[in-house]
This record gives C-alpha cells, sequence and structure tokens, in this order.
C-alpha cells in the first residue's frame, strides 16, 4: 500500500468513481475536489492538500488535509499507511473528521506522534432525507442578505461554540469565520428565520455536491427550543438544499438528544457514523 500526494496526470474518473460509491459520506472530499474533477481548476489552485492511497494502481482511499484532516472509508492496511505517513508530519489540520471506522483507528496510531487531543466525539450519526420533509416548512426561513451578516454572526459564534466547545473568536479574532458565514450569505446558502431584529433560528448549507447537500450550523434562540422552531426551521432548509442536490444530510453528535428528536421527526434516517477528533 503507497500513500502518496494526488498529482494532475491521476486519472479524474477513476477519482470520481471512486468518491461517489458513497457520495453522501464523502461529500466534503468531493466539494473540495470538485473543480479539479470538472477540470476548471489546477490542483495548485484548490485549497489544502489531497493524498491518495492506492496499490497496483487501485484506489483505496482519498485523503483531505486542510484545517481539517478528512479520510474517505478505508480498511485496515490502508489506515496503517495513512497513519505511518501523517505520524512523520507536524500536525496541521484542528480535527479529524471521517468515518467512525477509520477515525478512532487512525488517531489510536497518530495520538503518540501529535500529542493529547482537546476533546474526541466519538459517535457522530451521519443522516440524510431525499424527500420533502414530514413537517410543515417554516415559511418565515429566507436567505440572510448580505447587510444582515452582523445581526447572524452573533448566533452563528454562539452555535460553533455550543457544538465544538471553543469560540471561534479564538482564532483570528474571529476573521476567518466570519469570511467564511459572509461568503455562504452571498452564495444563498445562509438561512434564517428574523423576527424583529433578532435571530429565531438558523442553518447554512455547507457543502453542496450533486449527489449531498450536507446542512450545517443549525441553531434555535435558547428562549424558543422546545416550541417546534428547530423541525419547521430545518423542514425549510431540507426543502432549499432538495434544489441544490439529489439528497439532503447532516451530522450530529449522539449526545445531542434533541437535535436527534428534530431531525428524526423531519424525516431524517440513519446513513453512517462519523467521528472528530478536536485538537
Amino acid at each position: 500500500m503507497f500513500v502518496r500526494s494526488l498529482v494532475e496526470d491521476d486519472s479524474r474518473d477513476s477519482i470520481r468513481e471512486f468518491l461517489e460509491r458513497d457520495c453522501v459520506t464523502n461529500a466534503f472530499v468531493i466539494s473540495r475536489l470538485a473543480r479539479w474533477l470538472d477540470r476548471e481548476l489546477p490542483l495548485s489552485r484548490l485549497s489544502g492538500e489531497f493524498w491518495i492511497a492506492e496499490s497496483a494502481g487501485t484506489i483505496h482511499a482519498v485523503i483531505y488535509i486542510g484545517a481539517n484532516l478528512v479520510p474517505t472509508a478505508c480498511e485496515e492496511r490502508v489506515i496503517d499507511a495513512l497513519a505511518a505517513r501523517l505520524a512523520q508530519e507536524p500536525r496541521r489540520s484542528s480535527s479529524i473528521v471521517g468515518p467512525e471506522a477509520v477515525v478512532h483507528p487512525l488517531w489510536d496510531q497518530l495520538k503518540s506522534a501529535w500529542g493529547n487531543a482537546r476533546a474526541i466525539r466519538s459517535e457522530q450519526p451521519l443522516l440524510i432525507i431525499r424527500s420533502a420533509p414530514l413537517v410543515v416548512p417554516d415559511s418565515e426561513v429566507r436567505a440572510v442578505e448580505p447587510v444582515e451578516l452582523s445581526l447572524i454572526f452573533p448566533a452563528a459564534v454562539e452555535m460553533f461554540s455550543e457544538e465544538v466547545g471553543i469560540s471561534p473568536l479564538n482564532v483570528d479574532n474571529g476573521a476567518s469565520f466570519r469570511s467564511r458565514l459572509a461568503e455562504l450569505i452571498v452564495q444563498g446558502r445562509a438561512f434564517a428565520h428574523i423576527e424583529d431584529g433578532c435571530v429565531l433560528f438558523k442553518a447554512e448549507v455547507g457543502i453542496v455536491t450533486p449527489g449531498a447537500a450536507q446542512i450545517q450550523g443549525v441553531w434555535t434562540t435558547p428562549d424558543r427550543r422546545g416550541e417546534g422552531v428547530a423541525s419547521a426551521g430545518v423542514a425549510a432548509i431540507v426543502l432549499e438544499a432538495l434544489r441544490m442536490s439529489e439528497s439532503v444530510s447532516l451530522y450530529v453528535n449522539d449526545f445531542n438528544t434533541s437535535a436527534l428528536r428534530v431531525y428524526e421527526k423531519v424525516g431524517f434516517t440513519r446513513h453512517g457514523t462519523l467521528a472528530s477528533v478536536l485538537f
């Protein structure tokens, strides 16, 4: 098994075919490689770095290395080869996110080289919906306007802090986080229910590929939780996301039982299980 950098001469068709075997789980990697796969940009113009694991000309894994380290599903011998290669380099990513069956054994082999993790999200159900939601969507949920960035930003910071355990303001005072949110707003992929200048609900479609659009950043103002605001809001986002892709996914921590109940009510079903190691 050989782990190496993806290069321009590699077969786009082979990489695409491998990734699309599970376009839901691999949505992040597909989205990061899309402009190379579509021959719009060379690899040197993409953010992050891409590795592949191969043996006798057969691709066994694709790995994205950037702000996050994201491996595709792969077997034990591939994990061993990937861990051996990664252990030779300093950690560059703030998290490892991927299929549970890959992340745990990969981290077991890397932690002696990379040091302690800040937190481990050991089980994160990956959910999917391909049809209209089972609850009535909130008709007040709409695309956020660029001029509303400052209104949405505090809610986004609160959501991230609740979910990840640290504030995004700790890194460059939140400039990168704010820039990414602004980008999603301009792309028409940030949505909210805003009432009298207050954000009641918000979420974004963070990833869009032909096979899957992934919802992220779901947040309801604390004083309206438990009233059905979240389920109606998520239902509205599902309808918007289904206009972008053939399926809609999201993943959630297994201990967030209230969120899991919301997503089940909306009509999401289990597709797989992810895990995350946070630094």
